[in-house]
């Protein structure tokens, strides 16, 4: 079974940066899979923020965050890492890491394949 924690939100101002982790365990046995960041604000639909091929780190961005925000991903440590820099406001939101089980292809924004799903972490941007 695998499991994702995410961790690093918090509360800071317009311009400000937060690294968000998401460590995982059990992890799937395939090297082809996809991992990603998604938030949810209050009152709105769920939003794939970035995404990571587990193969060739391939990654993709949503345009709200395009320029801002960098996916990484750390194999060896089995964590998943989200740099957010120039917050804004509207960034404020939930943030969860997914990941899928096997996959081959470009990974998908849609959170609809993505099988495991942390519990989520905070991030509140004031202006």
């Amino acid at each position: 079974q695998v499991q994702l924690v995410e961790s690093g939100g918090g509360s800071v101002q317009a311009g400000g940066s937060l690294r968000l982790s998401c460590a995982a365990s059990g992890v799937t046995a395939s090297r082809y899979y996809c991992m990603g960041w998604f938030r949810q604000a209050p009152g709105k639909e769920r939003e794939g923020v970035a995404n990571i091929y587990s193969v060739g780190g391939e990654t993709t961005y949503s345009d709200s965050v395009k320029g801002r925000f960098t996916i990484a991903q750390d194999q060896a440590k089995n964590t998943l890492y989200l740099q957010m820099n120039s917050l804004k406001p509207d960034d404020t939101a939930m943030y969860y890491c997914a990941t899928t089980q096997s996959y081959y292809g470009p990974c998908p924004t849609s959170g609809t394949i993505y099988k495991y799903w942390g519990q989520g972490t905070q991030v509140t941007v004031s202006s």
